[in-house]
């Protein structure tokens, strides 16, 4: 027997994008999704001559369904303003689920419902709805790709530590890191933050950020910094 295919669903991430796809904005610390549940409507279709008396149905329409999710609700938070936006305005946004193995859906939609709880000894949630309007885009798990190029910020000075932006990717990868001095992997340096040390001074610093999902990976490296100073 093949081993199963069956994973959680940790890592699945719900994004929305306000300017049909450009740039996607994530909404906060989502815990529990439920993706679009597609129902096809039911049209009684009998007539006078019926056989044996029976009811016909014939297909109707497929009503889109809700999509929805559970999250961590922070007060204030950018997520808690952006869906508070959307709610006021009534836009129409499109919502993008991607899956741990890196398979995307796609679909139109407008929030119906942002319900937050406030219990007395337990963190606060919300839930969040929207209707689905049209059909879903589903798209075929793939390799990571980059769409913003990795970078590095912070003071390029010896002793300062410096932090890696990943960038960002399609295919809802994980990231790991690899520091670079003058294009030579630095040992040791894996971490997403990186202290220079004596030895780097004069140097131009690098990271190379691989993207993996389930289909394979892939590399990018971000520009250089400036020589680094020293202390």
């Amino acid at each position: 027997m093949p081993a199963t295919e069956a994973s959680i669903g940790y890592g699945s991430l719900f994004d929305i994008s306000r300017d049909g796809g450009d740039t996607w904005l994530s909404l906060g610390e989502v815990f529990d999704i439920t993706p679009p549940s597609a129902a096809v409507d039911v049209i009684d279709a009998t007539h006078m001559a019926s056989p044996n008396r029976t009811r016909e149905f014939i297909a109707g329409l497929t009503d889109p369904g809700d999509a929805s999710f559970s999250q961590n609700f922070v007060p204030g938070s950018a997520a808690d303003v952006t869906i508070r936006e959307i709610r006021t305005s009534g836009e129409r946004v499109i919502c993008r689920i991607t899956y741990p193995n890196a398979a995307v859906w796609k679909f139109d939609g407008f929030l119906t419902g942002y319900n937050p709880a406030v219990p007395t000894d337990d963190k606060m949630t919300a839930e969040v709805t929207f209707k689905v309007t049209g059909s879903t885009v589903v798209e075929a798990a793939a390799i990571p790709a980059v769409l913003v190029g990795p970078a590095i910020s912070g003071t390029v000075q010896e002793g300062e530590t410096l932090t890696a932006y990943p960038g960002q990717w399609s295919g809802g990868p994980t990231f790991t890191y690899q520091w670079n001095s003058e294009g030579v992997p630095i040992s040791g340096a894996t971490s997403q933050t990186y202290v220079p040390v004596v030895g780097d001074v004069g140097d131009n610093l690098t990271v190379t950020i691989t993207a993996t999902n389930s289909e394979g990976s892939a590399a990018a490296t971000s520009p250089e910094t400036v020589a680094v100073l020293a202390a």
